[in-house]
């Protein structure tokens, strides 16, 4: 496992040095989007309109903030299940997209698709949001504002911490743990 700083955009090159279990800081620019918002965009991109970010060497955060406390950019912004945008991934990492940050498990079809598209997906701890609110420096709603917490926002973040969950290989931290503390 080695300590990894990386700034976006998050090309090829910086995702084929990545390996399962880094512990990463990003700094640049993050997108977030939930269910809502990706439902938006996979209409969109059914109906050939344009989405409302480039996807190409990007970044999703799947989260949605909670209301700042006065003084603060960010409220809570902790991150939310991966699997419920699984069905909806694999047309966005064809996009371009290089980056996904959510917790728990991606279907095997995700994982192949992160494969195919030389991407990563990161893993940011669950339950630390408002830990991990500090490294967001400015928020932005981009698109899709009647959606509240669910519209996408452009993030600048410093530092923003997760760990390599699966790398462009296919390596996997969920299987990997578990094969670490596995006895027989």
């Amino acid at each position: 496992m080695e300590k990894v700083i990386i700034e976006t955009p998050l090309t090829e090159e910086k995702v084929s040095r990545l390996k399962c279990g880094d512990m990463v800081l990003i700094t640049g620019t993050i997108y977030t989007a939930r269910d809502a918002a990706h439902q938006r965009m996979m209409k969109s991109l059914t109906e050939n309109k344009e989405l409302p970010i480039d996807l190409q060497d990007a970044i999703i955060y799947y989260a949605g903030p909670t209301p700042a406390r006065p003084g603060n950019v960010s409220g809570s912004f902790g991150p939310t299940t991966s699997s419920r945008m699984d069905k909806m991934t694999t047309p966005l990492l064809d996009k371009g997209l290089k980056g996904m940050i959510g917790k728990g498990l991606r279907s095997f079809e995700v994982i192949e698709s992160i494969k195919k598209n030389n991407a990563v997906y990161f893993a940011a701890i669950g339950g630390a949001g408002a830990l991990i609110s500090n490294a967001i420096k400015k928020i932005e709603v981009i698109a899709y504002d009647d959606l509240g917490t669910e519209a996408v926002r452009k993030l600048y973040v410093e530092k923003f911490p997760v760990v390599v969950a699966i790398d462009c290989y296919g390596n996997n931290i969920y299987e990997k743990g578990i094969q670490t503390y596995k006895t027989e």
